[in-house]
């Protein structure tokens, strides 16, 4: 058997299709007795999604300069009516919205901080 060299199996790897590699994959993982797949990186990954919350509250620190604004934004996020949503902002601190993905609460802290509020989220 020719011993290949690198630039010969490089040259192959450029040409080849998908279900060439792919079967090349596996006829490896078979000759070797090994996997293609990365276990550290997956083991990884899961504490990254472990790691991070799955829900949140949006907290009203304070209405700030601003605060028919932001009564109108609490109104908006919160679908309360202007008394309600007046009493929320007057209470400071006080919880916007509750359990909640990471990126709607962004999204609800952005429009709260651009009616001038100070907002946290938890």
């Amino acid at each position: 058997m020719a011993k290949l060299s690198h630039e010969d199996i490089l040259a192959f790897l450029e040409e080849a299709t998908i279900l060439e590699l792919n079967d090349l994959v596996k006829a490896i993982e078979e000759k070797f007795g090994v996997t293609a797949a990365a276990p550290v990186a997956v083991a990884a990954v899961a504490e990254v999604a472990d790691a991070a919350p799955t829900s949140v509250t949006v907290m009203l620190e304070s209405a700030g300069d601003s605060k028919v604004g932001v009564i109108k934004v609490v109104r908006e996020i919160t679908g309360l009516g202007l008394v309600d949503a007046k009493k929320l902002v007057d209470g400071a601190p006080s919880a916007i919205k509750e359990n909640i993905s990471a990126d709607e609460a962004e999204e609800i802290k952005k429009k709260l901080m651009e009616a001038g509020a100070a907002v946290a989220i938890k």
